[in-house]
């Protein structure tokens, strides 16, 4: 089935020549927005927890973690290679030289053929790029960046402790290096539906990122959070949207946005223990399938709206 948009799986099978799964790691990082170099407490949406399977601890060693990862991903792929995903916190948070120690050892395990490491904008130093720029010479390698929204007003609110001008530099610079990028955003964070033609200057923004590859989430309101506290105390700050709705608006982005950027996914999965509202009960190959026939009922296409800016 040919898909309406341009998927992750192909494209990374494009890049690598062989089937991988992503390994999550929790290599015990923190962030700068939670020790006080550049903020506390956080992004206000921000619970860890969220991100990592049962294996993910940092009790156990890298080594240990994708041993078990493999474990639990061989009985059902035999023959399958695997990427090391850094991606609790701020994944390049450290000195040089712990960087390259955790990375390296993350690589030297057997079947691991690259690494995706996830951080925030405002973490990439030059060194640190130049290393990144001669391992990927080496192996697979993308670094993933947590954008979530490209408005600084709501980048403000939602106390992410940068600007949409720190992401644009970041970006570019991983992009001249000559490294693959990712990004991240978040639809439906609090105050978004207030703003005039929010969505469409995000797929413009997002557009004009020399991005490979985009995940879009929808918005999730995790218990113990500043953002759940926010909600019950001023819910008018949010629109929740129902999956039929969320689904839409996810069209009408992809059709804002440039053809040739590779879409990872669209939802994510947080434990249903943790929201604070209840989830839409879909998995993600669910909502996949739903995104794919509500594109077929619309007859309608990835950059079918992008126009170049």
């Amino acid at each position: 089935m040919n898909r309406c948009y341009r998927e992750y799986g192909p494209w990374l099978l494009s890049k690598i020549g062989m089937k991988t799964q992503k390994i999550s790691i929790n290599a015990g990082f923190t962030c700068p927005n939670r020790d006080g170099s550049v903020g506390v407490g956080g992004c206000t949406y921000c619970n860890n927890q969220t991100f990592n399977p049962s294996y993910c601890e940092t009790t156990k060693s890298i080594t240990q973690q994708l041993v078990e990862g493999k474990t639990f991903f061989a009985r059902k792929y035999p023959t399958m290679k695997y990427l090391a995903y850094f991606q609790a916190y701020t994944n390049t948070y450290a000195s040089l030289d712990d960087l390259k120690r955790k990375y390296e050892e993350a690589l030297s395990v057997e079947d691991v053929v690259g690494i995706v490491i996830g951080t925030r904008p405002d973490c990439m130093p030059e060194p640190l790029l130049d290393y990144l720029a001669n391992l990927n010479h080496q192996c697979f390698l993308t670094v993933e960046y947590g954008i979530e929204s490209t408005n600084d007003t709501i980048l403000q609110h939602i106390n992410r402790g940068h600007d949409f001008a720190c992401t644009q530099q970041a970006v570019k610079a991983t992009h001249e290096r000559g490294i693959l990028t990712g990004g991240h955003i978040i639809l439906g964070l609090p105050l978004t539906h207030t703003i005039p033609n929010y969505l469409q200057q995000e797929a413009k923004n997002i557009s004009n990122l020399p991005l490979d590859t985009l995940k879009i989430h929808q918005l999730q309101l995790i218990k113990g959070t500043k953002m759940a506290e926010e909600y019950a105390n001023h819910p008018e700050h949010f629109h929740l949207y129902q999956s039929f709705e969320y689904i839409d608006e996810v069209i009408d982005f992809l059709e804002l946005i440039r053809p040739e950027l590779v879409v990872e996914r669209f939802v994510s999965q947080s434990p249903s223990s943790l929201l604070a509202i209840p989830g839409w009960g879909l998995k993600n190959y669910e909502f996949v399938e739903k995104v794919n026939k509500r594109l077929e009922e619309r007859d309608t296409y990835q950059g079918r709206l992008y126009h170049i800016t």
